[in-house]
């Protein structure tokens, strides 16, 4: 049974969602979209636009109606105000950004680990975010930090407890990084992460069912159903990098001949992540080092062996994500890859290989890249905290551990 202050928290998430939605909004559209009480929509935008939340817009009643009264002004979500921050962690590097509340990226830093793993990825990270906050976040109020990363991410305890290619095992990432912003910190994994980013500000489609799948360093992914990420048991969606599946980036018929952690051939994890694809670009002198932006270069200047190299791994891709979409059957797919967001042709190639390969949906239009193109990691990053702030907004913003 809901207390008063679930119920509060309940009918405040449902107006903001709808602002966020339709704004600019009057109350009493948000009234008839909610199904509350106009008295009940008065109390909640009261509280919103007092955290910071919503802000009224009298510039666009257009004047001269004769109406008067704060209930005709239309209401927005207020990106002037507030900010969240993220920080996404990966193998390669790690990237700190600023976020207003509607997911839109204020600022955006990247940077490199260095070869590190293990705790030394994150002392360097411990002391910098302090600084970086100082700098980026004056003007507005940084209401928390969302951090991400690959791997099995447990968001109740703040912990990570398993990334492989970091070396980390049960890291307690929300209390170091509370201890060391004194910012209230959300934990999560960065294809969950993206699954609710894709349900706050994505397609529409997304809401009903989707499957996110993300392809780097580790391979992930995430699903939901009615607008709500699974989350089992231990704290995973699954675990798709053992998914088997046939082709390498040098031949796409093969099999990988390279065993997996777990002691199989053929895992997804080890046939596509982006450590195969890179190794092998160097491997057959592509790139000068195991490195994604020579990578990219070499695609963008047009070398037919990088070509081949991506574009192998992309019907590998699209073979995994067939085979997913046949158990799962999601209204929505979304692919973040390096590849399918910086040229359309990529994904047309994982988008082809899926048609070939699915039994259920031979039809590739629900298969979509993430539009988010380079502030991709960004959003996931900030998107905990922002996907709290519209579940539990009077919460978030109230909660004694908020500073």
């Amino acid at each position: 049974m809901r207390t008063g202050d679930d119920r509060r928290d309940a009918n405040a998430s449902a107006v903001l969602r709808t602002v966020l939605d339709h704004g600019p909004i009057a109350r009493s559209r948000i009234a008839a979209l909610t199904g509350l009480s106009a008295s009940a929509v008065s109390r909640q935008t009261v509280d919103l636009v007092r955290l910071g939340l919503l802000s009224e817009r009298p510039e666009l009643t257009g004047g001269g109606t004769g109406s008067v009264g704060r209930p005709q002004l239309p209401l927005d979500v207020d990106t002037d105000r507030l900010a969240v921050a993220g920080l996404h962690i990966g193998l390669p590097g790690s990237t700190f950004a600023l976020l207003d509340l509607r997911g839109r990226v204020l600022h955006r830093q990247e940077i490199s680990n260095r070869g590190r793993t293990g705790f030394a990825v994150l002392k360097p990270l411990l002391e910098r975010l302090p600084r970086l906050l100082a700098a980026v976040g004056a003007g507005r109020t940084v209401v928390g930090l969302g951090a991400v990363t690959g791997g099995s991410v447990d968001p109740d305890k703040g912990v990570t407890i398993r990334h492989g290619p970091l070396d980390w095992q049960d890291m307690p990432l929300r209390e170091l990084l509370e201890d060391a912003t004194g910012l209230p910190v959300q934990v999560d994994n960065h294809a969950r992460a993206l699954t609710r980013a894709e349900i706050l500000f994505g397609h529409p489609a997304a809401r009903r069912s989707m499957v996110q799948l993300f392809v780097g360093h580790v391979v992930d992914a995430a699903l939901a159903v009615a607008g709500t990420v699974h989350l089992g048991p231990p704290s995973a969606t699954g675990d798709l990098g053992h998914l088997p599946v046939t082709g390498t980036v040098t031949d796409p018929e093969a099999i990988s001949e390279e065993r997996c952690h777990c002691g199989r051939l053929g895992c997804l994890s080890v046939a596509a992540s982006d450590t195969t694809l890179f190794e092998a670009a160097a491997a057959e002198g592509v790139t000068a080092a195991a490195d994604r932006f020579q990578l990219i270069a070499a695609v963008r200047r047009g070398d037919p062996r990088a070509e081949r190299l991506v574009r192998n791994r992309a019907r590998i891709i699209g073979r995994a994500l067939a085979l997913l979409a046949d158990v799962v059957n999601p209204d929505l797919l979304v692919l973040t890859e390096t590849f399918a967001l910086i040229d359309r042709r990529h994904l047309d190639v994982v988008r082809a290989e899926f048609a070939l390969r699915s039994h259920l949906r031979r039809d590739a239009d629900l298969l979509i890249a993430q539009r988010r193109g380079a502030d991709v990691l960004a959003v996931a990053a900030g998107t905990p905290v922002l996907g709290e702030l519209y579940a539990r907004p009077v919460h978030a913003l109230t909660s004694t551990r908020h500073p």
